[in-house]
């Protein structure tokens, strides 16, 4: 249901996947969750939190692994990792923005990424926050030789100061690849970063100084990233994924999950000592996704991370809210509460979205396939622009209302981007939300559950 690939085809994303310890006295008991899937986690009091970006939330869990609770948020479309700031959550977005919420659930500020696309580490004091280019989102963006290779964030998220400098390799827009990687914080202030492309890992000090540099002997040679003859529209870049996510244990060691292939279907656990780089073991894992979880001792346990996930309990819908009222395009006032008792798709759009338009005749499909007494679609514009807004509008001939939302509806949402929808049942409860536009399967997806939610209404009305 997620697009991997940005609109015009310009972005590259990279869809991720006991031995002697320093062993801080602070750290808690039972086992701390420190990847997820292919993400690093974190613990925040006695929970580990960590992002499941397929059901765009974030999950706690136990010292016994088991799940406490969810985060649920329209801000949370494709979370990708946790870090713990001042008690709260520090969650990195696959787009590279952040969003800090309270372990409660509720947002508390978002901030837009110093990268064209970020990932966010904290550790090292309540105040360091450090951000390097994100290996969940490639970007062809030519940088040259200046710039840093990552920055320093203050606690409302704003660059303070740069550390290194990047690696540019012949062809300028191949740059962000070569430069993006896995980022960590030791408690000690230690920077640890791991290249996305590159078999290393470093480790720096508060200055951006190189303290060692470890690499696993994976690659006789290692070219930089290169541009191969296109198919198609299809852009295509040929490297290799070797570290995926980084973490420091409660143990104190350094955690690396990468890949034993170059396309990162074979994941791999390298444990280092944090002081010489040292790698202490090394575990095969074989699989894309995992689950990772280690105690104060160093002990380590490798699980299936779809099982911990099954334990999320079924929980009751939420209402839509807020209930929009809203003109279409005669000006006609609409209501939320006027498609009450009709499983109703509420549809975020702008006439600039390039997904959007690919969106629309699925739409239309979907549309003509229920009955009006059964389900309905309320697509809201996002447009500044009415002018633009009425020239998409004459295009398509949507046969489903239009209304206007003459630029506000993200602030009043909170969504992370275009498409954003919003599938309701009968009394404007939540059935699920949909970020982006995921072709012919998401909307074989929503047929299934339209269907399936009429056909439970009719049979509860018998």
């Amino acid at each position: 249901m997620r697009r991997l690939l940005g609109a015009g085809g310009t972005v590259v994303a990279v869809a991720l996947l006991a031995l002697t310890a320093c062993r801080p006295e602070s750290a808690p008991s039972g086992f701390t969750l420190v990847f997820l899937g292919r993400s690093p986690a974190a613990r925040v009091g006695p929970l580990s939190w960590a992002p499941d970006p397929d059901h765009s939330q974030l999950v706690s869990f136990d010292s016994a692994l088991h799940v406490v609770r969810t985060i649920a948020d329209p801000r949370l479309a494709t979370p990708m990792a946790v870090a713990a700031l001042h008690g709260r959550l520090l969650v990195t977005e696959r787009t590279g923005e952040a969003v800090v919420f309270d372990t409660a659930g509720k947002p508390v500020r978002e901030w837009v990424s110093p990268f064209p696309a970020s990932l966010y580490a904290t550790g090292g004091g309540a105040d360091r926050i450090v951000a390097a280019r994100s290996p969940y989102l490639v970007q062809f963006v030519g940088e040259d030789g200046s710039q840093p290779l990552l920055w320093l964030l203050d606690t409302l998220g704003r660059p303070t100061h740069g550390l290194g400098v990047i690696h540019v390799p012949e062809v300028v827009y191949l740059a962000q690849l070569a430069n993006a990687g896995a980022v960590a914080l030791g408690q000690d202030g230690s920077i640890y970063f791991a290249p996305l492309v590159r078999d290393e890992i470093l480790k720096l000090d508060a200055n951006g100084a190189t303290v060692w540099r470890t690499q696993r002997g994976l690659f006789r040679a290692e070219p930089d990233p290169h541009f191969l003859p296109p198919k198609g529209r299809e852009i295509r870049v040929a490297h290799a994924l070797v570290n995926i996510a980084v973490s420091v244990g409660p143990d104190g060691r350094l955690y690396a999950l990468g890949a034993e292939d170059s396309a990162a279907t074979r994941l791999r656990l390298d444990v280092l000592d944090p002081a010489s780089g040292r790698i202490v073991t090394t575990r095969a894992l074989g699989t894309r996704a995992t689950a990772v979880a280690v105690d104060r001792r160093g002990t380590i346990r490798v699980l299936d991370p779809d099982r911990l996930l099954a334990q999320i309990p079924t929980r009751g819908r939420e209402l839509f809210t807020p209930a929009f009222a809203l003109p279409d395009l005669g000006g006609k006032p609409v209501r939320l509460e006027d498609y009450r008792g009709k499983v109703t798709l509420v549809n975020f759009w702008a006439s600039w979205c390039a997904p959007c338009r690919e969106e629309f005749p699925h739409m239309a499909e979907l549309y003509s396939e229920f009955r009006r007494a059964d389900f309905d679609i309320a697509a809201i514009s996002d447009d500044v622009s009415g002018s633009k807004m009425r020239e998409f509008v004459r295009e398509f001939r949507p046969p489903f209302p239009i209304l206007v939302g003459g630029g506000r509806m993200k602030a009043a949402y909170h969504y992370r981007g275009l498409p954003y929808s919003v599938l309701l049942d009968r009394k404007g409860r939540i059935i699920e939300r949909i970020f982006g536009f995921g072709g012919e399967a998401e909307f074989r997806h929503l047929r299934e559950i339209i269907a399936r939610e009429i056909d439970a209404d009719a049979t509860a009305r018998r």
